[in-house]
């Protein structure tokens, strides 16, 4: 659970970090990692549906790094946000990276 900040993992966290904030990254975006590093990309697209009001816009910035203001406001239209996320599954020898792209 711990890999993303141990030694092996330290590179992976910091080609997402801009200034120790997690980068937000466009629809077309992605992190920059050396050669040596370069891992699968696995993307999924995530679209959050519910009631008005209940956190979905809330969850998506604390997911991508970047907390919006606490008052409520409505999302007009679709909003889309892009996280990734890199992880090493149990039982393999090379960590992947999650794109994760929001539609809220």
């Amino acid at each position: 659970p711990g890999w993303l900040l141990s030694p092996p993992g330290r590179p992976y966290l910091e080609s997402l970090l801009h200034r120790n904030r997690r980068r937000v990254f466009g629809l077309l975006e992605r992190p920059l990692l050396p050669p040596a590093l370069a891992v699968p990309t696995l993307p999924y697209k995530l679209f959050l549906v519910g009631r008005s009001g209940v956190g979905k816009t809330a969850l998506v910035a604390a997911l991508a790094g970047t907390p919006r203001t606490p008052a409520h406001h409505e999302t007009l239209g679709i909003e889309a946000t892009t996280v990734f996320w890199p992880a090493k599954p149990r039982g393999s020898a090379r960590p992947v990276l999650f794109q994760l792209h929001f539609w809220d």
